[in-house]
């Protein structure tokens, strides 16, 4: 038992001596690697450069989204009762205010009937009171009760009314039936779907655009739009809404309103292609974003000074992919280091390896 301890523990022993002197030997290579890296023939910390320059910025962009209804709603029954017409049907075209249904509840009859024989009676018990009250025949209190009773049954009367009025389901707004689900005879409730109405005659087509493109977007600015269904031909829109806030993909939703003459092809539910187009730019001057110390919020760079790194504060602007806009603090022609920054500080002497 006691041997094979032994023999357990010298196998260990071997095994971390084995694993110490892989990872001095691995240090030392690493260490020769970062050395021939760091250092130029003469010391210096080797760098990369890219030159400050002047380049043409092509602002355009398209944006891929889904065209959608100006505006859709399912109709629902406000009371009880059974569907005693239909006028309308699937595909149908409807105007704002037509009838599309009616729902008759005998109930509501008898409810306004009764509403308006209550109303009529509280009329004509006031005018007594008020007569007797002139007489002392009736108290200030009950005369005060006899005009609130006129007042209740005069709002059940327009209650009912207003009851029997939504026995006719009317359209909200003009559009087209997309869908009923009703039929003749049948009895719903309230809350039960009747039609689905859409209103088709404007479209929207909704994109995003990311932070470096939503910068150069207003409301009204006029786009062009196309769609993989019919490729030989463009349709014209305008942006009715940009976000003031980012979605969780940190872009921001954007809507294109196109307007619907009745001969458009386009549909709701159709896939649409947004081109966004920008007159021609002025060339701006550039760097490489990997030339910042950190990232672009610092506003910080290398700039390489014959064999030394001078670090330069500017001004950065917009963000283009992997180009930053320059807006001061650099020249033309002037090298910024792009690789190596971590090795720097102010003054360190640097190589430039091409």
């Amino acid at each position: 038992m006691k041997k094979n301890t032994v023999i357990t523990i010298i196998a260990v022993v071997a095994a971390l001596v084995l694993i110490g002197w892989v990872l001095q030997g691995n240090k030392k290579k690493n260490a020769e690697k970062t050395a021939v890296v760091a250092e130029g023939s003469k010391g210096a910390v080797a760098v990369k450069t890219a030159k400050v320059s002047r380049t043409d910025i092509d602002l355009n962009f398209s944006s891929n989204g889904t065209f959608s209804s100006n505006q859709e709603l399912t109709l629902s029954a406000e009371n009880s009762g059974r569907v005693t017409r239909i006028a309308v049907d699937e595909g149908d075209r409807v105007s704002k205010g037509q009838v599309l249904a009616r729902i008759d509840n005998e109930l509501l009859v008898v409810d306004t009937e009764t509403a308006e024989a209550n109303y009529q009676n509280a009329v004509r018990d006031l005018a007594r009171y008020e007569s007797s009250f002139k007489t002392g025949g009736v108290t200030q209190q009950a005369l005060e009760n006899a005009r609130l009773r006129v007042k209740t049954t005069q709002a059940a009367v327009q209650s009912s009314k207003r009851k029997s009025s939504d026995a006719n389901i009317k359209a909200p707004f003009s559009g087209v039936i997309n869908k009923r689900s009703i039929e003749m005879g049948s009895y719903v409730s309230p809350g039960t779907a009747l039609f689905e109405i859409v209103d088709v005659s404007k479209l929207k087509l909704k994109v995003t655009a990311n932070e470096s493109q939503v910068v150069n977007l207003k409301k009204g600015d006029q786009v062009t739009i196309k769609s993989n269904i019919f490729p030989d031909k463009e349709f014209k829109g305008k942006i009715t809404f940009i976000a003031a806030k980012a979605d969780n993909s940190l872009n921001f939703p954007i809507e294109i309103e196109l307007a619907n003459t009745g001969t458009s092809e386009i549909r709701a539910g159709m896939y649409g292609t947004a081109v966004f187009q920008f007159p021609k730019q002025d060339p701006i001057m550039t760097i490489p974003r990997s030339a910042f110390v950190g990232s672009v919020n610092s506003n910080s760079v290398f700039v390489m000074n014959g064999d030394k790194a001078v670090e330069r504060k500017i001004v950065a602007g917009r963000i283009f992919g992997e180009t930053v806009e320059v807006l001061d603090g650099l020249r033309e022609g002037e090298l910024v280091i792009t690789s190596g920054q971590i090795n720097l500080v102010n003054g360190s002497l640097v190589e430039n390896v091409k």
